[in-house]
């Protein structure tokens, strides 16, 4: 296997990771009774970890998850 293959192999476990921490945050949100303020703390770690394991992406996570988040905690929390 090659420099790229291997790049592409860890590029790839990183974005499936993302998504598994993603889709378990937003779960544990809409199924659970926590209060807004631990569901936005839960939101913000799960930034943190994306940033973690894409550094330098912000913009990237701001595009594409923070809109979810934003709708699932308008819905859950009834926020204008």
């Amino acid at each position: 296997m090659d420099d790229l293959e291997k790049a592409i192999k860890e590029e790839d476990r990183k974005i499936r990771h993302l998504r598994f921490i993603v889709n378990l945050t937003m779960s544990v949100i809409a199924q659970s009774d926590i209060p807004f303020e631990e569901a936005s703390r839960l939101v913000a770690s799960t930034r943190e970890a994306a940033l973690r394991l894409f550094p330098g992406k912000e913009e990237a996570y701001d595009l594409i998850y923070k809109p979810k988040f934003q709708r699932l905690l308008r819905e859950k929390y009834r926020l204008q």
